[in-house]
């Protein structure tokens, strides 16, 4: 049986290839080498990286086989999301890998900075004992600035207030409640500039933070603050970062992140009161380790088939461990209703009723769609491509959720209506301690059937004869028939609808036999997964 086939482009602590376990084909490369690279891609399953690897569409394109890559880290620089998104390639990373790291070494930046420890150790190893020249100040009782209080954010906070530093926090995507519970009162970005005797950045790179402490930012700081930051390269402009040390503007400076990296030269290394690090954030054996752990997780998780909620390029937030069978589902119903259908509808509504609407569902619809294009869609469709598809066709979709079922404790319809105005629909339920798929309604039709292995479905005048006539049919083509369900509309109106529950597929000229012997104005049928 061929084995995924996962390829680790950078060195990774060995808890990762643990992680992974036997299931896998690890291979090896050195990523850094882009020659060496595209050649180990092709037949590849998922790549692991980190950050000296670049992943854009080139070796994206190169992967032929490619599902997942996961960046045994935080950022994403070196990953094209977009273009992996495009080809229905999963990207993974570990956010939360590093927040203790980093937030620590913030810890250990701020009491550099206060106290002058590298520059005291250096005089110190050249031979000068001088007490006097590096008198720092005491950060108790002084006002700490936080510039973003996300989780590393958060963590600084509930550090330094060991410390007795009062604690002020801009963050305008987080509430106060929020800053109130990690010892920090929300202010404006004007007031944390000018009340802070110590200010640490804690924002991502975006267009709108990139330079935000520069030159109007640094006139507006507390004479003699201390500037910390440890987070990405470029919001804080170096130039004038630069310029306002040597005015005395600012005090001092601790620096872990340069806006071109590696930085082996800048303006700053010439002050004494700048304190520098090599992009140490992340550099724990700890953090190395989550973050390996981590990304593969999500590739075990993604490369057996399973949703991975928390992917970069499908931002789903949490979804709750009861809610993967009914992904599952949901996606089989979706896949069914294009073989009902024939074709894509103008709209989609996704029902989910009874007690699974307990939980957030949205996914739900995201599992719908993946299964309704995944055989309109050449080379198939992903959960990170499936939207950007749907979009593409015109296929608008909505979610609708009820407390209420009536016949199921649970439910998933899928519903829509066809250019020509037929309306087509699927249902499905999960039963019994294994969660079997079921489909329990087609085209206003109610029926039981496991959603499993091979089915066929005929739409045919209903008749005393019609079980017969196909019975005889299938039993000369030698069919495996292993349930055969006959269904009529609620309202007694229109053809019934047959469904076969198959030990194999049926070859397709059997069914146009079946079809032709019943009379049957449809018949089609479909393989699920599973």
């Amino acid at each position: 049986m061929h084995k995924p086939v996962v390829l680790i482009a950078e060195e990774l602590s060995p808890a990762t290839v643990d992680a992974l376990g036997p299931d896998f084909e690890i291979r090896y490369c050195a990523g850094a080498d882009r020659a060496a690279l595209l050649a180990a891609l092709p037949g590849v399953d998922a790549v692991l990286v980190r950050s000296a690897t670049r992943m854009d569409a080139h070796a994206i394109a190169a992967g032929d086989r490619l599902k997942v890559i996961g960046r045994a880290g935080v950022g994403l620089d070196n990953v094209d999301v977009t273009a992996a998104s495009r080809a229905g390639v999963m990207v993974v990373n570990a956010p939360a890998s590093n927040i203790v790291s980093a937030a620590e070494l913030t810890v250990g930046l701020l009491l550099a900075v206060a106290r002058n420890i590298p520059q005291a150790d250096a005089a110190l190893r050249g031979g000068q004992w001088q007490r006097g020249r590096f008198t720092g100040v005491e950060l108790a009782d002084k006002t700490l600035g936080i510039l973003g209080l996300g989780r590393i954010g958060s963590l600084v906070a509930r550090r330094m207030a060991a410390f007795g530093m009062r604690l002020l926090a801009h963050d305008p995507y987080v509430p106060a409640a929020s800053a109130e519970r990690a010892g920090a009162r929300m202010v404006g970005l004007d007031e944390l500039l000018e009340s802070s005797d110590f200010l640490t950045v804690h924002l991502p790179r975006t267009p709108e933070t990139t330079g935000l402490i520069g030159f109007d930012a640094l006139q507006r700081v507390r004479p003699g603050v201390r500037v910390v930051n440890a987070a990405r390269g470029g919001i804080v402009d170096e130039a004038e970062l630069y310029a306002a040390l040597k005015e005395g503007r600012v005090a001092a400076a601790g620096i872990d992140v340069f806006e071109t990296e590696p930085c082996l030269s800048s303006p700053l290394f010439e002050l004494d009161n700048v304190v520098v690090t090599p992009h140490l954030g992340a550099g724990t054996g700890e953090a190395q380790e989550r973050a390996g752990v981590s990304v593969a997780r999500s590739v075990r998780q993604a490369l057996s088939g399973r949703f991975v909620p928390e992917a970069v390029n499908v931002r789903l937030g949490e979804v709750d461990a009861e809610l993967d069978p009914w992904l599952d589902l949901t996606e089989h119903l979706g896949g069914l209703f294009t073989a009902t259908a024939g074709r894509l509808p103008a709209r989609l509504r996704v029902t989910v009723r009874g007690e699974i609407t307990r939980h957030d569902v949205t996914a739900l619809r995201l599992a719908a769609v993946k299964g309704v294009l995944a055989s309109v869609v050449e080379g198939g469709v992903a959960y990170v491509n499936a939207a950007l598809h749907a979009d593409e066709r015109g296929l608008e979709t909505e979610l609708v959720t009820a407390a209420d079922s009536a016949e199921h404790r649970s439910l998933v319809r899928i519903e829509g209506t066809l250019p020509s105005g037929e309306p087509v629909s699927v249902s499905g339920t999960l039963t019994g301690h294994r969660s079997g798929r079921r489909l329990v309604e087609i085209g206003g039709h109610e029926t039981d059937v496991p959603l499993t292995g091979p089915l066929a479905f005929l739409l045919a005048p209903d008749g005393p004869d019609l079980i017969t006539r196909l019975g005889q049919t299938l039993a000369a083509a030698g069919a495996r028939v292993d349930a055969l369900r006959l269904a009529r509309r609620a309202d007694g109106a229109g053809p019934a609808l047959v469904a076969l529950s198959l030990g194999a597929p049926l070859d397709p000229a059997v069914l146009h036999d079946a079809a032709v012997r019943v009379d049957a104005l449809r018949a089609w049928s479909l393989e699920p997964a599973g």
